[in-house]
């Protein structure tokens, strides 16, 4: 029987908006991984995945904006045979080869063309860039083919945010990129796995509770540790996915791992809002 990938049941994408910092690419390539994972990609097209949003997003961070982090944003599309990456910029645009001083792959654009199967690159002075690459499920490389690929804006978005397309991604890609988050924060292994915990308890709780079936994930992290925020919901999706936290077994609930653990109303729908603090600094 032939080989059927998952995503002909369930197609979703991701969406993310992030200020273009070296240290953010680790996210966008966490959380594409878990998206790869789950529509069947093999692990040479994960690696090969890895490769090419990393080269992609170096590239903006290195050139786009002279040093600045401004707007990075990047979209991810699977279909049954692949997944199509879309990097873009508001800056000066992607060189085709990286400083040497600066942080990247320092293997160009020449390296995406041959990891995708298909590869377009457009943009113009001061316009911005926009990379689109395709990553077939079965890894190892092929010749990249010029596509056309017209640029669009970018729309104004809160510091860090993943939009995704079905909250059945919350599992593969919320666990990555909490873990991927903790570890830049320094959180002791006890509080990473704690966050892991209570990430995975939510992912597992909350499909069943977004208003429009969409997922809208702010991040924010810094010194303090980290905070997510998550819906929009349903009324009194929140406050359910907390009363699943419990664990009858022990006398308690997953909800006293987080820092902080609270419910927000607004128009649009419930957010939920965890907090993992980072340790205090020693004497």
């Amino acid at each position: 029987m032939a080989e059927t990938s998952t995503i002909s049941q369930k197609p979703k994408g991701l969406q993310m908006f992030l200020p273009a910092k070296a240290e953010n690419v680790a996210v966008v390539r966490h959380a594409l991984a878990g998206l790869a994972e789950e529509i069947g990609m093999d692990e040479a097209g994960i690696a090969d995945l890895k490769t090419v949003v990393t080269e992609a997003c170096m590239n903006v961070v290195a050139h786009a904006y002279g040093g600045e982090a401004g707007p990075l944003t990047v979209e991810a599309n699977p279909d049954a045979d692949g997944l199509t990456v879309v990097v873009r910029d508001e800056g000066r645009g992607i060189r085709p080869q990286a400083d040497v001083d600066k942080p990247s792959l320092r293997l160009g654009l020449s390296l995406i063309a041959a990891l995708s199967s298909s590869f377009a690159i457009a943009g113009g002075l001061d316009r911005g860039t926009e990379v689109s690459m395709r990553v077939p499920l079965r890894g190892g490389g092929t010749d990249g083919a010029a596509d056309a690929v017209e640029i669009r804006p970018i729309e104004a978005s809160t510091p860090t945010e993943v939009l995704a397309d079905s909250p059945e991604l919350l599992a593969p890609v919320l666990a990555r990129i909490v873990g991927a988050l903790a570890a830049r924060r320094d959180l002791s292994i006890d509080r990473m796995s704690d966050a892991v915990l209570v990430t995975d308890a939510i992912a597992a709780a909350a499909p069943p509770r977004f208003t429009d079936g969409r997922v809208r994930l702010g991040l924010e992290d810094g010194a303090e540790g980290i905070k997510l925020r998550l819906g929009p919901m349903d009324p009194g999706g929140a406050e359910r996915i907390r009363d699943e936290l419990e664990v009858p077994e022990v006398g308690g609930s997953l909800e006293s791992l987080a820092d902080e653990l609270e419910v927000e109303s607004s128009d649009g729908g419930e957010y939920l809002l965890i907090s993992f603090a980072a340790a205090a600094p020693a004497p």
